[in-house]
């Protein structure tokens, strides 16, 4: 379900043109999943892509950005892509450590967010570099 519009002080995240990428510096910390959320609901919004939409994008980007504070390093690079079949989202860290969809017990209370990304997802991927890697997620509009 979408939240309403509001922006905490000091937040500037613009979308100029429908297509035009979003990219955001983010904190590797649990804090940033929220206004992860926020700049993707705007941008699918922006984009025109329907509700439904927006609301597996949030739980996409929620996932890759709660991994990368969980287990990476340093800062977060953001990046919210409109794509032919629907939008791209990427998180860059600079850990080396690649992300693993691995079984999880029902009793545990985490340890499902690569599961949930592959769920709601197209496609993912992971791109190494030399600072550290790109964890992607594309999802197609319906």
């Amino acid at each position: 379900m979408r939240s309403g519009r509001s922006r905490a002080s000091g937040e500037r995240d613009v979308l100029n043109e429908p297509a035009t990428p979003v990219a955001v510096v983010l904190p590797a910390e649990s804090g940033s999943c929220s206004r992860a959320r926020r700049l993707v609901d705007e941008a699918v919004t922006n984009w025109g892509l329907p509700e439904e939409f927006a609301d597996d994008a949030a739980l996409v980007v929620t996932e890759l950005v709660s991994n990368g504070a969980d287990h990476a390093e340093g800062p977060l690079r953001l990046t919210v892509s409109r794509t032919e079949a629907g939008v791209r989202i990427e998180v860059h860290d600079r850990s080396t450590a690649l992300p693993v969809v691995r079984p999880v017990s029902p009793e545990s209370p985490r340890g499902r967010g690569m599961i949930i990304v592959n769920a709601l997802s197209a496609a993912w991927g992971v791109e190494p570099d030399a600072e550290g890697k790109t964890v992607w997620a594309e999802l197609a509009a319906s």
